[in-house]
């Protein structure tokens, strides 16, 4: 009965990373509440892992949804022009140039070297401050501020664009300084309860990209950056995890894979109708409860 508790608990978890991490509302502060909440009986140090690892389940969703989108691989047939090219080089610069216009798509190419300048400023910080911000950070008081705050952050920022026509409406169009400040905007979702994909969605519209390409840009800069998060959180654990606790991490992943399907279809369907000011309003009111929540209980402690 204790273990189908437990179980009920990860997939209750799952659900939540699956629609908050794409969602502009904050997954980390929501995880952060609901570990409060329910409190899974597990190892501290393995719920630390979890908390993070289990994004992988939602990353892997935009790995399915948009892999024709990011794939830089392809099978190009080569034109007459591309035949010349080739045939004019030598050494192993032909080899080299037979294999890039054969097989790589340029424009993805392009798009994933966007994104990794967009890592640089979150590299920078994550990595050296990782352990500080979790000590400091990690708790109901920072993520009911920080709720609150990008609430209203996403109520002015939509006022202060509407009517205005976006200056970057395709993800092609944006260019290397436009996803190196949005990657600045990412630096600031270390603090939990700000929420990294609200984090680069702000930044995006203030740059002067559309509701949908930055959201787009946001989902496929997870990838790396989730990755990265959840290598480093492993690597540090030692992956000494117990059987127990590797069904539970899989099975949090899973139910994250599968609900973040539905989250990214929604939310790629909201934003063609609708602007962001329900997230934002939805943001201050759970601030305020949460806030209200954990400080009633603590006077009654």
């Amino acid at each position: 009965m204790a273990q189908f508790l437990e179980i009920l608990k990860v997939i209750l978890l799952g659900v939540v990373e699956g629609i908050t991490e794409w969602l502009p509302i904050s997954s980390t502060g929501h995880m952060i509440i609901l570990n409060e909440l329910i409190h899974l009986n597990v190892r501290e140090e393995f719920m630390e892992v979890f908390l993070v690892v289990i994004q992988l389940g939602a990353i892997l969703a935009v790995i399915f949804l948009f892999w024709s989108r990011i794939w830089p691989f392809c099978n190009h047939t080569l034109t007459a022009e591309e035949k010349k090219e080739i045939k004019n080089a030598s050494g192993l610069k032909k080899h080299f140039l037979h294999f890039v216009l054969r097989h790589c798509d340029i424009e993805k190419w392009v798009l994933w070297l966007k994104i990794l300048a967009a890592c640089v400023p979150a590299i920078c910080v994550a990595i050296p401050f990782n352990d500080f911000i979790e000590e400091k950070f990690n708790n109901y008081v920072v993520v009911a501020i920080a709720l609150i705050v990008y609430g209203v952050a996403f109520l002015f920022i939509e006022n202060l664009n509407k009517g205005k026509r976006p200056r970057i409406r395709r993800l092609s169009r944006m260019d290397f300084w436009t996803a190196l400040a949005i990657g600045f905007f990412q630096v600031l979702a270390v603090i939990p309860g700000t929420s990294r994909s609200g984090s680069t969605i702000l930044g995006g519209m203030i740059v002067g990209c559309s509701r949908s390409v930055a959201s787009e840009f946001t989902f496929f800069l997870a990838i790396p950056v989730m990755f990265g998060a959840s290598l480093l959180k492993l690597v540090k654990f030692g992956f000494d995890f117990t059987g127990w606790e590797a069904f539970l991490l899989i099975l949090g992943m899973v139910i994250a894979f599968f609900v973040s399907i539905f989250a990214i279809k929604f939310l790629l369907s909201y934003i063609r109708r609708h602007d962001f000011k329900a997230f934002g309003w939805y943001r201050i009111i759970l601030g305020i409860v949460v806030l209200a929540f954990f400080l009633i209980r603590a006077a009654l402690a």
